[in-house]
């Protein structure tokens, strides 16, 4: 009876691992494994490993399961028709069935996925030691298979939309505020946002000409709400640079109007309708510059375009006390349908 008792044990023991180890295994995401690798941990290394390549990992706990589950019924079936006798051993039969889906499957697989984290790094490097040992029969197995399964399995990857409504479900369960959750959704925006849809537009850019005097431009320049202004040459296309409104007021209170505005003008780059706005992000980063001219496909001025309308498309909206309109790109638009 002891040896009864000690193979019922063992067969629910070790079906119990396996279940368990499969469950932990298929639970923990990608990015919870690349994570536990980065900690530098070897169990976290293993199960980025494994859920890198899943296939012969769980073909070998598939395995051991179903040896332990089928080899063990067998042994234990013959133990018991020994100890209790062929009257009890349908009874017997069906009290081992429910242990086994009750203390096999049932519990292990549902303590496996609610403690993936914590178990998959314990269970990882083992699991891998018996693939290596297990490797003729996993390969064996994978030829009678191949033809129905095919070969490899499918890439292990996160799309766009599964981001955003992993982002919206954090934020319901308070995992991260919906501030932030906001602004992850805001990030896919950047690049489907182009500059001709973010610029402010020709009709409502502040411009000065080059060749004029800063005692001709003193009255724009005062009105003007902007930090940078448009400095253009013989026509509204014929760029000339761009100058810093703080640089002509200075010059201005020193009493120098009769300099001419394009001595003061820097060269301002240039960019296209179509470039995303995470390209020009890294631009605006890379040339340390704060202003875009937008052209259009015939080199003409289409309007500009500043790391302020990049960022806003992050946090929304950004008015601050010298603002007199709100929205410029609205703004151009009434004044086109006057």
């Amino acid at each position: 009876m002891v040896t009864l008792l000690i193979a019922v044990f063992v067969v629910l023991a070790s079906s119990a691992l396996c279940s368990g180890s499969e469950a932990a295994l298929f639970s923990i995401s990608m990015v919870q494994a690349r994570g536990q690798a980065a900690s530098g941990s070897a169990g976290g290394k293993a199960v980025l490993q494994i859920r890198e390549n899943m296939q012969r990992p769980i073909a070998a706990i598939v395995i051991l399961n179903n040896v332990a589950n089928i080899v063990g019924s067998i042994i234990v079936g013959g133990l018991a028709d020994v100890a209790l006798g062929s009257r009890w051993l349908g009874l017997f039969s069906g009290v081992l069935t429910f242990m086994v889906i009750v203390f096999s499957e049932i519990i292990p697989k549902t303590l496996g996925e609610r403690y993936a984290t914590t178990l998959a790094p314990w269970v990882a490097r083992p699991i891998l030691v018996i693939t290596r040992l297990l490797t003729p029969l996993i390969l064996l197995v994978e030829f009678v298979t191949r033809p129905i399964v095919g070969k490899g399995g499918a890439s292990l990857t996160v799309t766009e939309p599964e981001i955003r409504l992993l982002a919206r479900l954090a934020a319901k369960q308070g995992s991260i505020d919906k501030e932030e959750s906001e602004l992850i959704t805001r990030a896919f925006r950047l690049d489907d946002s182009t500059a001709r849809e973010i610029m402010t537009p020709r009709v409502a850019l502040t411009w000065i000409r080059g060749e004029q005097t800063l005692a001709e431009v003193r009255a724009e320049v005062i009105a003007s709400q902007h930090s940078r202004i448009l400095v253009m040459g013989a026509t509204r296309d014929d760029v000339v640079g761009v100058v810093l409104k703080s640089v002509l007021l200075a010059e201005l209170l020193e009493g120098d109007e009769r300099r001419v505005v394009r001595e003061l003008a820097t060269e301002v780059p240039t960019t296209t309708e179509g470039e995303t706005a995470d390209k020009l992000l890294l631009r605006f980063r890379e040339l340390h510059q704060h202003l875009f001219v937008v052209q259009d496909e015939f080199g003409g001025v289409s309007g500009v375009v500043t790391l302020e309308d990049v960022l806003e498309l992050l946090t929304g909206e950004i008015v601050d006390e010298t603002d007199q309109v709100e929205d410029m790109r609205a703004a151009a638009r009434a004044l086109r349908s006057i």
